[in-house]
């Protein structure tokens, strides 16, 4: 059973922009976040947890989309280094936590759940993943579905 709440949540992320088939997220994404991992000392206020921000697929002909790979820093930048953006959010959102082995399964339950709830999807917005390493060399991903209350 896994634990879904409803949060209001601000995130500050430094980050580069990709984008491609939906399809190919799982691979290029990674890719990506390995690029900002080497430039980290670049980033100030660098709170170290690694972010993704996903453009939420609208329908079934949605086959491409972008998203951002990035640090969460911990205030507002005015400056960032070259080739990054700095963007902000604060809203309401679905979230869950769980193993990235399982990352799938999480995320199906979590729309689940939040249309249980009664919860209409934000699609305006960024869905948020955040990893978090383990001690036993295990990875956790926290998943925020943004809805509209």
């Amino acid at each position: 059973m896994m634990d879904c709440k409803k949060v209001k949540k601000l995130f500050r992320v430094v980050g580069i922009k990709g984008s491609g088939v939906y399809a190919d997220f799982g691979t290029e994404v990674p890719k990506l976040g390995n690029k900002i991992l080497i430039r980290k000392e670049e980033i100030k206020k660098c709170s170290g947890t690694e972010i993704a921000l996903f453009e939420p697929k609208r329908d079934a002909n949605h086959l491409k989309g972008h998203y951002f790979v990035g640090l969460i820093v911990n205030e507002r930048l005015s400056e960032v280094p070259v080739g990054m953006d700095y963007i902000e959010m604060d809203q309401n959102y679905a979230t869950t936590r769980g193993g990235i082995n399982n990352i799938g399964n999480l995320h199906n339950y979590l729309m689940k759940w939040s249309d249980e709830q009664g919860y209409k999807r934000n699609l305006d917005s960024y869905i948020v993943e955040t990893y978090h390493p383990m001690e036993n060399g295990e990875e956790e991903v926290e998943i925020y579905l943004p809805i509209h209350i």
